[in-house]
């Protein structure tokens, strides 16, 4: 058995776009008079737009209300996205993407964000990858496993085979849950379950993962 695939996440993991989700959540929730304490959008990484907007208006039960506002949001998003450059991209990613390929390990973005497509794109980097499964592909936002047993089974390689790059507490515990090893990048109080915790992606390097996976065995 040998590692086969690296399923990378991609908000604080290949690019910073959590700026661009602070920002528009702040103007969304001041519209309607609601504090967001910087500390408060932490707990919203990792989940899906419609998780994280249940959060914010707590005492709203209407979905139609609910789903008006979760695209008021993805509105402001996608108009800071257009800034968004090809030198966005985190240091050293792009050359990690590039060595995993040469070493024949194939690579996918497994993501909450149904905005993936559209940051990829601005990145110049989407055709690197061999599969790419986001927001608008599943049913159940992580902590369920589901984004990384759709990307294992797009991939055509077993869970055992994997190695997923997370940034988000919600993130590395559905990689536990799917049977995979977990990088954690950040915090390492909340990644803990994390089998490698990293500050930044820009430390990690083909030889860490491969280390990584003939260790767990």
């Amino acid at each position: 058995m040998s590692l086969k695939a690296v399923l990378f996440d991609l908000d604080g993991v290949i690019v910073d776009t959590a700026k661009f989700h602070h920002e528009s959540w702040v103007m969304l929730a001041n519209e309607h008079g609601i504090d967001f304490p910087e500390e408060f959008f932490y707990t919203f990484k990792g989940l899906a737009r419609s998780e994280c907007v249940k959060l914010l208006f707590k005492d709203e039960s209407d979905e139609n209300k609910l789903q008006e506002y979760a695209a008021k949001k993805n509105e402001y998003y996608n108009v800071m996205l257009k800034t968004l450059k090809p030198e966005d991209i985190f240091e050293g990613v792009k050359d990690l993407l590039l060595t995993l390929k040469d070493n024949n390990i194939k690579i996918g973005i497994c993501s909450a964000s149904k905005n993936t497509m559209t940051v990829l794109e601005k990145l110049e980097i989407k055709e690197l990858f061999d599969c790419i499964i986001d927001g608008t592909q599943v049913e159940n936002p992580k902590p369920d496993p589901e984004v990384f047993l759709k990307g294992a089974f797009a991939l055509s390689v077993k869970n055992n085979e994997c190695i997923v790059v997370e940034d988000a507490e919600v993130g590395v515990e559905a990689a536990k849950r799917a049977g995979m090893l977990a990088v954690g990048i950040g915090n390492k109080e909340k990644l803990k379950q994390a089998d490698l915790i990293l500050e930044h992606t820009k430390e990690l390097s083909y030889t860490m993962l491969m280390d990584l996976y003939k260790s767990s065995m």
